[in-house]
């Protein structure tokens, strides 16, 4: 097993996961924390949302959770959902930046 195959495998899946209000990754949009990809190969995301009410929070981290169970090698998922800190603008990678227009 290859922790950081599999991580760049979920890096991968993430970058094709979209908030449906912005138009913009939710890898990019700087929402996953953390990826920790154990020796036996279950992860564990860190997350958070754009806003605490935000209402497609159950569809969207469901949607991580199915991709990245998909990924070849990975024997088990688990998604934490934090917000501290919350998210804010400054989280944003330059290609979100550029894809908004803030650049």
């Amino acid at each position: 097993m290859d922790k950081l195959k599999i991580e760049q495998d979920i890096v991968k899946v993430l970058k094709n996961i979209y908030d449906p209000e912005i138009p913009v990754n939710i890898y990019d949009l700087g929402l996953i924390y953390e990826i920790m990809v154990s020796d036996d190969a279950e992860v564990e995301v860190t997350m958070t949302l754009t806003a605490p009410n935000c209402p497609v929070a159950d569809e969207l981290i469901e949607n991580v959770n199915e991709e990245i169970r998909d990924i070849p090698g990975v024997k088990d998922v688990s998604i934490k959902l934090t917000f501290e800190p919350p998210w804010n603008m400054e989280y944003l990678s330059e290609e979100a930046k550029l894809e908004l227009g803030m650049l």
